[in-house]
C-alpha cells in the first residue's frame, strides 16, 4: 500500500472559499477513484491543511492526481499557498497512519511543493502538527 501526506496553507483568507470548494470535490474525486483504499483531511490550528489517504499503488494515486478536480486545483495552489509539502512512503496495512506519524514522516522525510509565495517555515518544513479530529 502506497501512504500519501499532503500540507497545504493558504497565504491569504480571500483565497478560503475557492480552496473549500477544491478541496471537497478532490477529496470526494480521491475516495471514488480506483484504487484508493482511504482517505480524509483535517485542519491544523495555523491555518494548514493536511491530508492522508492509502492506495493500492502508485499508479492509481498518479491517476487520481493528474485528473479530475485535484488536477483543476493544482495549477492554483501556487498562487493561493504559501506552503505545500508532501511525503509518500510504503506500509503493509490499508489503515490510515496517525496523524502524530504523518506529521513526523512529513517534517522528516516530506518535499516542498513550488508556491510562488514561500513562508519561512516553507523552506524549514516546520510545521506544526494537524489536530486530527
Amino acid at each position: 500500500m502506497l501512504v500519501s501526506v499532503t500540507r497545504l496553507r493558504l497565504r491569504s483568507v480571500r483565497f478560503l472559499l475557492p480552496f473549500i470548494v477544491y478541496s471537497l470535490r478532490s477529496l470526494r474525486q480521491a475516495k471514488r477513484s480506483p484504487g484508493n483504499v482511504v482517505a480524509d483531511a483535517t485542519r491544523d490550528r495555523h491555518g494548514g491543511y493536511w491530508t492522508r489517504s492509502v492506495w493500492r499503488d502508485a499508479e492509481s494515486m498518479r491517476a487520481f492526481m493528474t485528473s479530475g478536480a485535484h488536477q483543476r486545483a493544482m495549477p492554483k495552489l501556487l498562487d493561493w499557498c504559501d506552503e505545500a509539502a508532501l511525503v509518500h512512503w510504503e506500509q503493509d496495512t490499508a489503515t490510515l497512519p496517525e496523524w502524530t506519524d504523518a506529521h513526523r514522516r512529513l517534517v522528516t522525510q516530506g518535499r516542498r511543493s513550488k508556491v510562488r509565495h514561500p513562508s519561512p517555515a516553507h523552506d524549514t518544513l516546520n510545521y506544526p502538527a494537524p489536530s486530527g479530529r
